[in-house]
C-alpha cells in the first residue's frame, strides 16, 4: 500500500492510497478520511460508493463530508469506482459500462470475469486493508452511495444482514433489472439470464430480506433529470420496504438534480444518520 498523498483537513487528515488489488487485478486506488480522534482511539468506517465516471476524487472534493466526519469521530473511505487500465478490450467504449462502471457486482461474463469483481473487492478485500492498516473498530461500519453507488450501498447492506449497523444514498438506481442502466450493465457483466441479476437488486434483495433492522435513508432530488428518465425507480424500492417492514426515511429534495451540488446539501445528515448506529 503506497500513500499518493496527504492534506491536512478538518482537523485531521484526508489521505489517497493506491494498492494492487488481488480481486481486480490490478492498481487501485482509495481515499481515506482520518479524523482526529483516530490519533489516539479506533473510530467506525463509513464506506463511500460513488457514482458512474467517478474516481475517489469526486466525493473527497465536492460532497464536503470532513467537518461532519471529524465531528462525529468517523474514519470515511472512498474507493474508486471500477478497475482501471486492465487492457480489455471495449473497457473505454462507453461511459456507462466498462472503466468508471463497475456497478459493485461480481461479474461472471468473458472477458470481465478476470477483473470486474467490484462487490468483493468492497465487501472484502477493502474492508481487510482498512482494518489492517488504519485504527478502525471493525465490528462498526456502515455504507452509503450515491447513484450507482447508492446501488452498491443497498445491495452491500441488503445482501449482508448485520454486515453494516445502518445504510444511506443519494438517488441511488434502486431497481436497476427494470432500468436501461442496469440492464445494459447486468447484460455485460452478468450475461441474459435475468435470474442472476437479482441477487444485485436492491428492490429485490429487499423483498427477500429477514436480517435484523437495517436503517435507511435516502435523499432523492425531485428535479433530478434520472428520476424522470425511470433510471433510478425509487418507488419500487419504497414500496417493498413498507410491505417488509424495512425502516426508510425517503426525503424527495424539490429543486436539486443529480450533482454533487446536490450531496454537498445534505451529506450533513447522512454522517449524523450513520452516526447515530456507528457511535451508539
Amino acid at each position: 500500500m503506497k500513500e499518493v498523498s496527504s492534506n491536512k483537513c478538518a482537523g485531521g487528515f484526508q489521505k489517497v492510497f493506491e494498492h494492487e488489488s488481488s480481486e481486480l487485478k490490478c492498481k487501485m486506488k482509495f481515499a481515506v478520511f482520518l479524523p482526529p480522534k483516530a490519533e489516539t482511539e479506533k473510530c467506525p468506517v463509513l464506506y463511500w460508493l460513488s457514482g458512474l465516471t467517478c474516481t475517489e476524487q469526486n466525493f473527497i472534493t465536492k460532497a464536503g463530508s470532513q467537518l461532519a466526519a471529524a465531528e462525529h469521530g468517523l474514519i470515511v473511505v472512498a474507493p474508486d469506482t471500477s478497475p482501471r487500465g486492465c487492457n480489455i478490450e471495449g473497457e473505454d467504449e462507453n461511459w456507462d459500462f466498462g472503466t468508471g462502471a463497475g456497478f459493485y457486482v461480481d461479474a461472471t461474463e468473458e472477458p470481465w470475469k478476470n477483473n470486474y469483481r467490484m462487490y468483493s473487492y468492497i465487501t472484502d478485500e477493502l474492508p481487510k486493508l482498512i482494518n489492517g492498516n488504519f485504527p478502525t473498530d471493525p465490528e462498526r461500519m456502515s455504507v452509503s452511495g450515491h447513484s450507482m453507488g447508492g446501488h452498491g450501498a443497498l445491495i452491500c447492506a441488503l445482501k449482508n444482514p448485520g454486515k453494516y449497523k445502518s445504510v444511506s444514498a443519494f438517488a441511488p438506481i434502486c431497481n436497476p433489472v427494470q432500468c436501461p442502466w442496469g440492464q445494459k450493465a447486468f447484460t455485460g457483466y452478468l450475461g441474459s439470464d435475468r435470474s442472476s441479476w437479482e441477487a444485485y437488486d436492491a428492490t429485490t434483495l429487499a423483498a427477500s430480506y429477514s436480517g435484523p433492522r437495517l436503517d435507511v435513508l435516502i435523499d432523492q432530488g425531485k428535479d433530478d433529470q434520472f428520476l424522470s428518465a425511470s433510471q433510478l425507480l425509487p418507488d419500487n424500492l419504497i414500496a417493498v420496504c413498507s410491505e417488509k417492514k424495512i425502516p426508510v426515511v425517503f426525503r424527495l429534495q424539490p429543486g436539486y438534480d443529480h450533482s454533487y451540488f446536490f450531496i454537498y446539501s445534505f451529506i450533513n445528515d447522512h454522517i449524523k444518520h450513520h452516526a447515530k448506529f456507528l457511535n451508539a
